[in-house]
């Protein structure tokens, strides 16, 4: 009877010191995306420019499908959530997404002012119900999908295509991304060359073919692939790679510069190549839910995550490319030691012969060979049907071998106190 009463009491107070929503904003973000010191300046921002108090409540997930299931089973109310591009189009085709009101009284609008073209484009592409993704979502951060590689052992007409993940060259050097979306599309790019190359098909609508065909086809692919595998990762094939037990890995740019910067040091020279044939670029962007319970604080905090100096400092402290197309940003990471490319594209006509990391921001005759992928809606049951049979029944257990692996190495050579002890580059898992 004593801990009945106990409990009841717990609940009551529980109850009636529940927070006033009005004050509370409730973010939901991947893991290590943000530099968590703009926390707090955002409370004190919001106050001065509304005059009413915040307390920011933030969040971390690791899978899109988590995120989303929260909302879409559970109608958590996260005023603020950070998914993917396809996760995106899903939750507008679910009617999950209320619209972003740029209205901010005296604040400036940072969003539109700065939000690069190249980025805006892409969002008018995605598919929602008839719905604009610009109306419901905004950029955060995008990269592109390529091939990273040890220029010791690879070279760089090797890494030029996607072919080289089937080089028998390579046996047991070759890393997969565990994402079966992001490797159906590189390798339907690569098969459907002719096709692409005649008119027949275009790459964006190549990106809406879910057919049997196509996955009959990128399955014969990867089983061609599979006996080169040394695994399937989600995350830990940048440590493989500094450490030279593989030498060629299907993987993200931003992973790419991250595994780039630590191989360095170790007198390894890895590289990062977008293939001839095509390669997708990927976005996450900023929505709110329509189960959301402070929609006005939510639109302040995506206008303050658009602010030059904010995006800055986002940028430096994950890794990852800002969808900021703001002067400021471009400035920031200009580095005079490296060739001049065309950015035109991204940060208008006066960035036509920018120093800046190729990797991060691709060049404009790069970036024209590239396309977005979509969500594969009621067909998505086949992609990952087919990408179970690909990998086999094996292929976890032969995964958890690999990350035992990297881990004892990663203690024995003290990369982990190096993590500890370096903020910058810290990764999130698109898991996809």
């Amino acid at each position: 009877m004593k801990k009945v009463l106990l409990l009841l009491c717990a609940a009551a107070l529980m109850f009636g010191c529940a927070p006033d929503r009005s004050q509370v904003l409730k973010v939901y973000n991947w893991s290590d995306y943000i530099d968590e010191s703009v926390i707090p300046e955002f409370e004190e921002w919001y106050e001065a420019q509304t005059g009413e108090p915040i307390r920011v409540i933030y969040q971390t997930f690791d899978v899109n499908e988590t995120m989303l299931s929260k909302i879409e089973k559970g109608h958590e109310d996260f005023d603020v959530v950070c998914p993917s591009d396809y996760i995106i189009e899903r939750m507008l085709g679910s009617d999950l997404l209320l619209p972003i009101d740029r209205d901010f009284g005296n604040t400036p609008n940072y969003i539109d002012d700065n939000l690069a073209p190249y980025i805006r484009s892409c969002f008018d592409k995605m598919i929602g119900a008839g719905r604009n993704a610009n109306d419901y979502a905004v950029g955060y951060m995008w990269g592109t999908t390529g091939i990273l590689y040890n220029a010791k052992y690879v070279t760089d007409e090797e890494a030029s295509t996607w072919d080289i993940l089937r080089n028998p060259k390579f046996a047991d050097k070759i890393l997969i991304k565990d994402s079966a979306r992001d490797v159906f599309s590189q390798i339907i790019i690569y098969l459907r060359q002719d096709d692409l190359d005649s008119g027949k098909v275009t790459l964006d609508e190549l990106m809406l073919d879910s057919s049997d065909q196509a996955l009959s086809e990128v399955e014969n692919f990867m089983k061609q692939v599979k006996p080169l595998v040394a695994g399937w990762e989600a995350d830990f094939g940048k440590e493989q790679m500094t450490q030279e037990r593989a030498w060629v890995s299907l993987n993200w740019s931003g992973d790419g510069v991250w595994a780039a910067e630590e191989a360095a040091e170790m007198g390894v020279e890895l590289r990062f190549a977008l293939p001839k044939e095509g390669f997708t670029v990927w976005f996450d962007g900023w929505v709110i839910p329509k189960y959301a319970k402070n929609v006005k604080a939510a639109k302040y905090w995506i206008n303050f995550m658009s602010r030059p100096d904010i995006v800055i400092r986002n940028v430096e402290e994950t890794g990852y490319v800002s969808c900021s197309g703001a002067a400021e940003v471009m400035d920031a990471f200009i580095d005079e030691e490296l060739d001049p490319i065309d950015l035109t594209y991204f940060f208008g006509a006066q960035a036509d012969s920018v120093r800046i990391d190729p990797v991060l921001y691709p060049d404009r005759a790069d970036i024209e060979r590239s396309v977005q992928e979509h969500d594969w809606g009621e067909r998505t049951p086949e992609l990952v049907a087919m990408w179970g049979r690909v990998k086999g029944e094996n292929a976890n257990a032969w995964t958890g071998i690999v990350i035992g692996v990297v881990l004892l190495a990663a203690l024995a050579a003290g990369i982990y106190k190096r993590f500890f002890s370096r903020k910058r580059r810290a990764r999130k898992h698109r898991c996809r």
